[in-house]
């Protein structure tokens, strides 16, 4: 891993600006999760429906804690037993830009298991957004070669690391927790 490439990512991500990038699932479209500008852009970019949330990624619990009002415990048990991706969509999320969260006040993380992520995030110390690189309504792409030339040209940055990885078509499985315990499956 380039530290030149995280370098350059972080040096956008403070500038308000928007990243392409490799995470634990697809390769997503990333800014500053608590920029207003930075998500407007996301928004733009990938020609979405601004009541439609998005997903941000966290490096653990420590920040987790600061951007959500509560972890259920239930949540909590899911993080511990889950052996692979997961956003957890938290009852209230605080400190976001708007956009982030739902409208019910409702956000989805999920806490990056990705290298390149994880030290994005680590030098960053913010949570960032994380939605598929992709177009609304557009299949989210199995690898770069996948993602649409008019969208790469759109963002800020688009990172060297990742690119000639596998494919894959792994989306988080996502999962509602609601302040009582229970849980929804939204996407398994």
């Amino acid at each position: 891993m380039d530290s030149k490439d995280i370098n350059r990512c972080i040096e956008v991500l403070r500038n308000g600006g928007v990243i392409l990038y490799p995470t634990d699932t697809i390769w997503g479209l990333g800014c500053d999760a608590t920029n207003a500008e930075a998500v407007e852009k996301i928004f733009s970019i990938k020609q979405r429906d601004e009541s439609k949330s998005l997903i941000v990624l966290v490096n653990g619990e420590t920040m987790l804690e600061r951007y959500v009002t509560e972890i259920p415990d239930s949540a909590s048990q899911i993080l511990e037993v889950t052996d692979k991706p997961i956003t957890i969509i938290y009852p209230q999320g605080k400190n976001f830009a708007p956009g982030v969260c739902a409208e019910d006040g409702s956000v989805g993380i999920r806490i990056s298991t990705n290298p390149f992520c994880e030290a994005l995030i680590d030098r960053f110390r913010k949570p960032i957004v994380s939605t598929s690189a992709n177009f609304s309504g557009s299949p989210s792409p199995s690898s770069f070669k996948d993602i649409d030339e008019r969208l790469i040209e759109m963002v800020d940055y688009a990172a060297q690391y990742g690119r000639d990885l596998p494919p894959t078509d792994k989306a988080s499985s996502i999962i509602k927790i609601f302040a009582d315990n229970t849980f929804k499956i939204i996407r398994p």
